[in-house]
């Protein structure tokens, strides 16, 4: 897992060092995007971020339009990189609500506390911190997002484990990931792209759909929007916390009402 963390901390940290330094950030095929995929939002929500945030956008859709965010609420975006995310949220929940951005590359991070700050985003807090150990308490959020990065991760199921931990009653997931067909092997899935690109690591459809039902979401939608490659799609992803679940801490190994 390490390795792998390791690669996608420095494909991403070369890309955030681009834009720090004043370049235009493309990580090629090293990155879920061969450009950045500032072209998936509409002009006039990237209006309302720095240049810098878009361009640091290397996901496979747009969060916001599928987790449709309320005035008021508490979001968690996983790998939030530059924050074009994190700033769109921080729009939509407005002065009220609160929207945290968890990364693990320090490039990262600065380049999106720098534009949380050109953005006067006052409702915004960066974590440093693993997706697969989410540094926020059990039911804690309202709206878990992320754009093209649980595919990434090398332990799949923790993460998952730990959306549903931080989850309030009612909460939702609702996020951009890339997922294979389900007659795709892992061999074939890797044959088809790199992990860092966003491919090897993809679930398929019917995994993805488990996993989530697994730690107890309900609602569950996983259903592609484009295919990138063939056999592999865009997709975008939905769930909801149900009420009255109890769930156990991933922290803690005690027993929990989430």
């Amino acid at each position: 897992m390490n390795d792998i963390r390791d690669e996608v901390r420095e494909a991403y940290g070369r890309t955030a060092r681009q834009l720090l330094s004043g370049g235009v950030g493309c990580c090629g095929p090293d990155c879920c995007a061969d450009e950045s995929s500032s072209a998936l939002y509409d002009p006039k929500s990237l209006a309302e971020v720095p240049q810098a945030a878009a361009l640091a956008s290397l996901g496979c859709g747009n969060p916001i339009a599928v987790a449709e965010l309320r005035e008021g609420e508490t979001v968690l975006d996983l790998g939030s990189g530059g924050g074009i995310d994190v700033l769109l949220s921080a729009r939509r929940v407005g002065p009220r609500g609160k929207v945290y951005g968890l990364d693990m590359t320090d490039e990262m991070l600065e380049l999106a506390r720098r534009n949380a700050a050109d953005a006067g985003a006052t409702n915004v807090e960066l974590l440093k911190g693993y997706i697969e150990e989410i540094p926020l308490p059990d039911a804690s959020v309202d709206v878990v997002i992320s754009n093209c990065v649980i595919n990434l991760s090398a332990d799949k199921p923790r993460v998952f484990e730990e959306i549903a931990r931080v989850l309030r009653p009612g909460g939702r997931l609702g996020i951009s990931d890339v997922v294979a067909a389900n007659e795709l092997t892992p061999e074939q899935r890797a044959e088809r792209g790199s992990y860092v690109g966003c491919i090897a690591g993809a679930l398929s459809f019917e995994e993805y759909e488990r996993e989530l039902l697994r730690v107890g979401l309900v609602d569950v939608e996983v259903r592609p929007a484009h295919e990138a490659v063939e056999g592999i799609y865009a997709a975008i992803v939905r769930a909801v916390q149900p009420f009255g679940r109890r769930s156990p801490s991933a922290h803690r190994g005690d027993v929990s009402w989430g």
